[in-house]
């Protein structure tokens, strides 16, 4: 059921800035008007945040080695954990890869089949992201009809194969701890990912049949983990016009010049700079070269990331708000939601004004998490 209320006394986030005034809500939207009062001072309300990339959900899956047998009450207690961050519409990425286990195509079979059950039953808009590794040249046809089939809406391409050491005839590390942690004999992998580095000279043709295949039905492409303007440019004539994470500054200056769209990881911001020695997202955000910021493998990170870049005076906190909010929903296609102008969705989050953290989040005018004081506030 979607709740008719008027909200008063909170600092309400625009695009402008912070306002004093009355928001309200009804049918699933922000509307002129609403019904019931709810005194929310002491809170600050902000439009709820939109998490284009996230592999967060994997732990509810696998708690422990080994993923659980109902992937979908995983995924609603994946749910829980997004609303209480103040997420309330979530990409789920997947992926479809050689590495098997949590990656390999049978469980991203199980994820979509999950998805599919429980999607009615939560509040949180999830959607599905596929990881494709662009090496699987044999399963072209087979994944395009999986995306088809699960309607999945966006498609990143990705190549983990470690390419350097296997054209050097050399075992490359980790190899065996992989293999075991996903119960293939290690040399069946290694043989494994040979062959599919031997058949790198299939992927040009192939990959640029799937991409035109994929474009005509309408699915968002990008690429993963750019290096070089050259990469960046070759994924732009492919039409994956969404640069996820790109490693170095060249690339994610070659997207802007090519007009795609950039999105960095949360967690980068909320270290200070990346864990592996890649480009920094802090310093990113001060070149205008990040259009969306992502959970990636952590969800509280989003909230703290935009805050993080207010307080550092890197952006004033409509615009680090526009990095979880409206940015990564017009990175995915999504008009209705990511600010709070009537007539949008009503996705909101209410956060403590003094401790910053989340106490309510509204989805589509329904309520998906509520803690503590502003729960009795809502409900008494």
């Amino acid at each position: 059921m979607t709740l008719s209320l008027r909200f008063i006394n909170a600092e309400v986030l625009h695009p402008g800035g912070l306002s004093a005034a009355p928001l309200s809500i009804a049918d699933g939207v922000i509307a002129p008007d609403g019904g019931r009062a709810v005194d929310l001072s002491g809170y600050t309300i902000l439009p709820g945040i939109v998490d284009a990339h996230g592999d967060g959900f994997e732990r509810h899956l696998a708690p422990r080695r080994g993923a659980m047998k109902d992937i979908g009450e995983g995924l609603i207690a994946a749910e829980a954990e997004l609303a209480a961050n103040g997420v309330t519409t979530a990409v789920l990425a997947q992926f479809y890869s050689w590495e098997g286990g949590m990656r390999g195509p049978d469980f991203a079979q199980r994820v979509m089949e999950g998805l599919g059950r429980i999607c009615g039953e939560v509040v949180t808009d999830l959607r599905a992201q596929l990881r494709f590794e662009l090496s699987m040249v044999d399963d072209y046809d087979t994944v395009a009809a999986f995306i088809a089939a699960h309607e999945i809406g966006y498609v990143v391409f990705n190549d983990h194969l470690p390419h350097e050491a296997l054209a050097a005839g050399k075992r490359p590390p980790r190899l065996t701890g992989q293999a075991l942690r996903i119960g293939r004999n290690p040399e069946k992998h290694l043989a494994a990912m040979q062959a599919l580095h031997a058949g790198m000279h299939r992927v040009p043709a192939a990959l640029a049949h799937l991409t035109a295949d994929l474009a005509r039905a309408g699915v968002r492409m990008g690429s993963h983990d750019d290096r070089t303007e050259a990469g960046r440019a070759e994924w732009q004539r492919l039409g994956a016009t969404i640069a996820e994470f790109p490693e170095t500054i060249e690339a994610a200056e070659a997207a802007r010049a090519g007009g795609d769209s950039i999105v960095m990881g949360a967690p980068n911001v909320v270290r200070g700079g990346s864990h592996n020695g890649n480009a920094s997202a802090p310093d990113m955000a001060a070149m205008g070269l990040i259009d969306a910021l992502a959970s990636d493998y952590h969800y509280p990170s989003l909230r703290r990331a935009a805050f993080l870049l207010a307080d550092a005076g890197i952006h004033d906190l409509a615009g680090a708000w526009h990095l979880v909010s409206k940015g990564p929903a017009q990175v995915l296609g999504l008009a209705d939601r990511g600010d709070l102008a009537p007539g949008q969705r009503a996705d909101l989050v209410v956060i403590d004004s003094r401790t910053r953290r989340v106490a309510a989040t509204l989805a589509g005018g329904r309520i998906s998490h509520a803690a503590g004081d502003v729960a009795e506030r809502f409900f008494g």
